[in-house]
């Protein structure tokens, strides 16, 4: 028998996409010559391409698919800098002075991206709403509690702890051990973020084409030459900003990062009085379990966003949408009954140290592997990698000298993810106290 989240009116696709649809672009020519190419379309691919050009460098990005298509326009619009390694097991692989690096790495993420977003005037529907992160476990509560007083003493960390007895000023749910806030993170619409970036990158000079997927890229004297369908194109250097997405064109890259289904469902509208039970302050929320789970509200507040890891293997919306539902409804059981509008899925890329790259390899300029957390970082680092081309001493990250590990026989088929996936599932259905 069908589950009841399957109706006849389910869109398989973004719910940002009812408003913001992804675009072609059938009339551009490609260039046959630019200072600087970059692969992807995305928010690193746009922030770097906008920093180029208004440097005054020739910019061409290219994209392999339609314009908004990819990751950037799949995933809730979370904007946080939600590294997946806690501050204490940095400091166990790396030592105290790189963790503090790398969270307040993070912290300048958010910092840079709600900036330009405020400065740019992109309308996209920013709302700083803090994040609420629910432990999943009484002992998770106890370590975000510890890793807390030294974030704090240290960088400054804006975020405060909730107990239990206390969460449902939070959230309208007794399915977490409590939680802690913070207050930096915040919501936005992807999909029109996006496009207010690809508006402010060609109203800048950058010439930006869809469905040019990137074949060959070739050294050519002192840069490369890129071939795509649509045409070739010599350009001095080369950002690869191709995230969840990275292909067999770069294999050295593609090798190290690992792409994963994310999975989203949106409900109907909701009653008024039920958003203000179970979201009452409107924040977003990830929880401390090991196949994370992220919920939000949709931008005017009347729909829940539900969304994470819903299979073992790459599947089909269809099969994930009674999954997502069934979890949803485990924390919110009044939401039990409610109609699904929306399902879909979208590929984030993580790397084997759990934590963003960026550098050059092979005389190509990267960014990858944002672990979920694309929106600022990926808007960041990409601002990050066009200084290092022009050769701006305000380039450097906490990130740089991290080693971009990959792992014998990996060639970018993630043949482990299935049994990497199931480990956690077995620690996550572990009993909770």
């Amino acid at each position: 028998m069908p589950h009841a989240a399957l109706t006849p009116e389910l869109k398989l696709a973004p719910y940002w996409w009812d408003e913001t649809p992804c675009l072609a672009t059938p009339n551009t020519v490609i260039p046959a010559s630019v200072d600087a190419a970059v692969v992807g379309s995305g928010y690193t691919g746009l922030s770097a391409a906008l920093t180029l050009a208004r440097a005054g460098r020739s910019v061409l990005v290219l994209e392999a698919e339609a314009l908004g298509s990819g990751g950037a326009s799949r995933n809730q619009g979370q904007m946080g800098a939600v590294l997946k390694r806690s501050f204490s097991d940095l400091v166990a692989s790396y030592g105290r002075a790189k963790a503090i690096a790398v969270y307040r790495e993070g912290q300048a993420a958010i910092a840079y991206t709600q900036s330009l977003i405020e400065q740019e005037q992109i309308a996209c529907h920013l709302v700083r709403s803090g994040r609420f992160v629910g432990a999943y476990r009484s002992a998770d509560y106890e370590a975000l509690a510890r890793d807390l007083d030294t974030l704090k003493r240290e960088l400054g960390f804006e975020a405060d702890m909730v107990p239990r007895a206390e969460q449902h000023r939070e959230i309208g749910t007794d399915f977490y051990f409590g939680g802690q806030v913070r207050h930096r993170d915040a919501t936005l619409d992807p999909a029109r973020y996006h496009r207010g970036m690809l508006d402010r990158a060609e109203k800048s000079g950058v010439t930006v084409v869809a469905h040019a997927p990137v074949t060959a890229i070739e050294r050519d004297g002192q840069g490369f030459r890129l071939t795509t369908p649509r045409g070739r194109v010599t350009a001095r250097n080369v950002v690869i900003a191709t995230n969840g997405y990275t292909g067999r064109v770069t294999p050295e890259l593609r090798r190290r990062v690992i792409p994963v289904g994310a999975y989203i469902i949106t409900t109907a509208p909701l009653p008024p009085e039920q958003v203000a039970r179970i979201m009452p302050k409107a924040r977003c929320v990830h929880d401390t379990r090991k196949l994370i789970y992220g919920i939000r509200l949709t931008p005017d507040r009347t729909r829940l966003m539900f969304g994470g890891r819903a299979s073992l293997s790459e599947t089909d919306p269809r099969v994930t949408t009674p999954r997502l539902y069934d979890r949803m409804v485990r924390i919110f059981p009044e939401l039990d009954g409610v109609r699904i509008t929306h399902s879909w899925t979208g590929y984030v890329a993580f790397t084997f140290q759990n934590l963003p790259h960026i550098g050059i390899r092979d005389g190509l300029h990267y960014v990858l592997g944002c672990c979920g957390s694309g929106i600022a970082l990926g808007t960041y680092l990409g601002h990050k990698a066009a200084l290092r081309i022009l050769g701006d001493s305000e380039a450097a990250t906490a990130f740089d000298d991290l080693p971009f590990e990959t792992r014998p026989f990996y060639y970018g088929r993630p043949w482990f993810l299935h049994a990497a996936l199931a480990h956690y599932r077995v620690l996550d259905a572990l009993p909770r106290r």
